[in-house]
């Protein structure tokens, strides 16, 4: 299953609206120790829609969301801790270097506020 991860550069991150509706993004992400790491503003819609309803589901895809695999079911959390943040934006830096930055000072410039997605799996 997580094999069609492997040296992917995005995911397409299904979560769901109160009225059970999913809502596809496309996203960056980072694997480490068995879990996938997003970092995004959290005032987006979808870490909104994370801390309303856990579950999400998961496919390796392009950068504008086409799927390369099959969706996987999996449970996410968001967590705007300082300690979090700074896990997960080391772990983007090391996977995006500079493409990273330039999208963490275009935020720091609009006064974003972030928080860390954390995608955890089933046994």
């Amino acid at each position: 299953m997580k094999d069609q991860f492997k040296d992917q550069k995005f995911i397409n991150i299904e979560t769901f609206r109160k009225s059970g509706v999913g809502v596809k993004t496309p996203v960056w992400f980072v694997e480490e120790q068995g879990a996938f790491y997003v970092w995004t503003q959290a005032d987006s819609w979808k870490a909104k829609r994370i801390r309303n309803n856990a579950n999400v589901k998961v496919v390796p895809s392009t950068a504008s969301g086409e799927p390369l695999g099959d969706w996987v079911d999996a449970l996410a959390t968001a967590d705007a801790s300082p300690e979090a943040l700074k896990y997960t934006t080391n772990l983007m830096k090391k996977k995006y270097g500079m493409a990273f930055q330039g999208f963490r000072l275009m935020g720091k410039m609009n006064k974003a506020q972030y928080t860390s997605i954390k995608i955890e799996f089933s046994a």
